[in-house]
């Protein structure tokens, strides 16, 4: 079931999204895989970017009138729903992370992966700020270190200007300077792609995509149609043509994106559109346990089953319904219950522990 407010279009693309990372990390141990397929999943890093877009897109739809209208008194609870929904997960993850290091200790192997020097800064979740190599222990979290970045600037990115109330032409061209900016970025750090030295440039990265998600938004507000879904398609299509026409993947790439999304969010609801199925919309829903469950869980399936550089389409089924199960697994026995718990009017989880410890019953 949809939630109020909820473009069912745009939480499909999320899961889609989501499984476009995980096939990028296994590619490598797939056998026999077409020229073209493996080009297309090299590139699967760029739904980071689309994450980033959308996270901008869906908080700016789901709490920016909140936070209008609440100022800073409504602060606090936007951030203890952020921290509900991404850091239990996260949580279980490292634990998960853990138990694989005492295993690998125990059989005497070193673990390079899972540098404890690095664990407080990932547990924190600041592991992309500078603090901490950001690709060791759960790689994916990289980005959930840099959202959270950007959840702390939401409010102020909010009152700060109401972009609803800005003229189209000034919404637009404030993304085509944003978007310049973030390609400038990356071409003073010598970065030709934006997979590139996320230790430098992760942070920068989601600030700015996201901020243009949030711009999107406003646009969307304005008329949401199917016409100017067509529009935004057109966009998209125009930077994928120049991308492949030898156009910087730095500029083109988040162009494009910016473009899809916003045809994504102008289309949802029609009917007959593919991304309301279901099935699809179920993906999204989990897509988060996906993106932060598969790297991990690849890891430990390669430690206990994979012998060979390669692996054959029976074995990656294996590892791919695998992960969709923990995906199921994890939201629903994780991620839901920690959300209610930690939403839940009054939430104290201190004040719970020491009623418990003065209890007589205890």
């Amino acid at each position: 079931m949809s939630k109020p407010g909820e473009l069912r279009a745009l939480t499909s693309a999320r899961g889609i999204a989501a499984w476009w990372v995980v096939l990028y990390h296994v590619r490598g141990a797939l056998a026999g895989l077409p020229a073209i397929v493996e080009a297309v999943l090299a590139k699967g890093y760029l739904a980071v970017d689309f994450f980033f877009l959308l996270s901008g897109f869906v908080l700016a739809l789901s709490h920016g009138e909140r936070l209008r209208a609440g100022g800073l008194a409504a602060v606090p609870d936007f951030l203890r729903r952020r921290v509900a929904r991404i850091w239990p997960l996260h949580a279980a993850m490292l634990g998960f992370a853990l138990a694989l290091v005492l295993i690998l200790h125990a059989s005497g192997r070193a673990t390079p992966e899972f540098p404890l020097r690095a664990l407080p800064a990932h547990l924190l979740l600041v592991q992309a700020w500078g603090f901490a190599d950001p690709l060791c222990w759960n790689d994916p979290a990289w980005s959930i270190s840099c959202e959270v970045a950007a959840y702390l600037l939401f409010p102020i990115w909010i009152a700060g200007i109401d972009w609803r109330r800005a003229a189209p032409p000034v919404v637009l061209g404030t993304i085509v300077v944003l978007l310049s900016t973030l390609a400038a970025a990356f071409a003073l750090r010598g970065a030709a792609t934006l997979g590139h030295d996320i230790a430098h440039l992760g942070v920068v990265r989601c600030l700015v995509e996201f901020a243009v998600g949030t711009l999107l938004h406003s646009l969307w507000q304005r008329r949401p149609s199917p016409r100017a879904g067509v529009v935004s398609f057109g966009w998209a299509t125009l930077f994928a043509t120049a991308w492949g026409m030898g156009l910087v993947e730095t500029i083109a790439v988040p162009a494009m994106l910016a473009g899809l999304l916003l045809g994504l969010a102008c289309t949802a609801g029609i009917r007959g559109n593919p991304l309301e199925r279901p099935l699809l919309h179920r993906l999204g829903e989990i897509s988060y346990a996906t993106y932060l469950s598969h790297f991990l869980l690849w890891f430990a399936f390669k430690l206990a089953l994979v012998r060979t550089a390669t692996i054959g389409w029976p074995m990656a089924a294996m590892y791919l319904t695998l992960v969709f199960a923990a995906s199921v697994a994890l939201h629903r026995w994780v991620e839901r219950p920690a959300q209610r718990w930690i939403n839940t009017p009054g939430f104290r989880p201190w004040r719970s522990h020491l009623l418990t410890r003065r209890s007589p019953r205890g």
